[in-house]
């Protein structure tokens, strides 16, 4: 299984579509709206003992750890103490890059996996999170790699509305990212689906420019390269495989599970303060958490690309804070991006009858903080 540890609650950064919307969702009252039960008071660091946290994790051979926050760099005593304790299959760490430089290669080269938050170029990446965060992101990718780290380095991306999606991920293609993902900025808040046209966006910039995406992403297979484009690697993967994907494509509720600064295990990093999606806490065996999949209108039944898009994201599906009509504008988009993959599915599969590529090249670390599914 593959454990999310919320290190902190606290960030160094006030990105537009994080701290933000999180302001103008401040009075929502979920506990009547959703007849949930939320729990408020969350504390900001961890009360658990790193002995107690290995303790939970030992008891599966199969754990993976990633660092999550908040930003988890602003523990870095927590990382350096577990990474010392704690025997796991790997550790994998969620970052904004912005301490990077500040944690010593010992530890940051042991890193299986790194995702780091980019939104793609300079005036992107600095208007989403702030003046001057592209280029010290940057230049910590840089030193990394110069200090030895030999592992996967992810670029992190949220799409906004307004954004294009094609000519931000090209731009970290060109500056030297192999592996990517980005998330939509969609069905996360409350109060931005009546503040934005997001139909209009999606139809008419994001869905062509997925477009062009997959036809770049085949095009480059052509030269013998399988850019690890997360959206498209996962789900091409299982086309070709034939299968489905077991249940929601980042893991969370089933095989992914945070690990929150108060001992309790929730499904999902995002779903800290949902006590009735609780799965166990410290005390539990991993192998016995509770399961958590998503229910209507993410069925198999009802839906034509369940089995390759799994839900999408295990929170929207339970809170559907956009309501009936967006949900179904954000699954537009992952309709059209599952056709566009299909659509090229026969030039990748002759590519393989040739030898160009093979499907060794679409391989790649499941469940490892990308959502796969934007």
């Amino acid at each position: 299984m593959f454990f999310h540890i919320i290190l902190t609650t606290d960030c160094n950064l006030e990105c537009a579509y994080c701290h933000g919307k999180s302001c103008e969702d401040m009075e929502s009252d979920w506990d009547t709206k959703m007849g949930l039960k939320i729990d408020y008071g969350i504390p900001p660091q961890p009360v658990w003992k790193v002995s107690e946290l290995k303790s939970f994790i030992e008891k599966d051979s199969e754990a993976w750890v990633s660092f999550y926050g908040g930003e988890p760099a602003l523990r870095m005593d927590l990382i350096r103490k577990i990474m010392d304790s704690v025997k796991c299959k790997g550790f994998l760490m969620q970052t904004n890059g912005i301490l990077l430089d500040k944690l010593e290669p010992e530890y940051v080269n042991r890193f299986h996996t790194i995702l780091v938050s980019l939104d793609g170029r300079e005036e992107t990446t600095d208007l989403n999170r702030g003046k001057g965060v592209y280029r010290k992101v940057m230049e910590n990718c840089k030193l990394i790699r110069k200090r030895g780290f030999k592992g996967e380095l992810i670029a992190r991306m949220v799409i906004a509305q307004g954004m294009d999606v094609e000519k931000e991920v090209k731009h970290l293609v060109k500056v030297g990212f192999n592996s990517m993902h980005w998330q939509l900025d969609a069905n996360f808040w409350e109060h931005d689906f009546g503040k934005r046209d997001f139909k209009g966006w999606s139809g008419g910039v994001y869905n062509p420019g997925i477009r062009r995406l997959v036809k770049f992403w085949v095009d480059r297979m052509e030269k013998g390269v399988v850019l690890k484009f997360y959206p498209f690697l996962a789900v091409m993967e299982d086309l070709l495989m034939g299968q489905d994907t077991p249940g929601i494509r980042c893991g969370a509720g089933w095989v992914n599970f945070a690990v929150l600064t108060d001992g309790n295990i929730a499904p999902c990093p995002v779903m800290q303060g949902m006590v009735d999606f609780y799965c166990g806490d410290l005390s539990s065996n991993p192998q016995n958490l509770l399961k958590t999949h998503p229910t209507s209108p993410c069925v198999k039944e009802g839906c034509e690309i369940f089995g390759l898009c799994g839900g999408r994201c295990l929170y929207a599906n339970k809170t559907k804070l956009w309501g009936e009509e967006g949900f179904r504008q954000v699954c537009g988009t992952v309709k059209n991006m599952v056709s566009c993959l299909k659509e090229e599915l026969p030039r990748v599969r002759k590519l393989m009858s040739e030898g160009v590529v093979s499907l060794s090249d679409f391989e790649h670390l499941r469940y490892n903080g990308c959502e796969i599914i934007p």
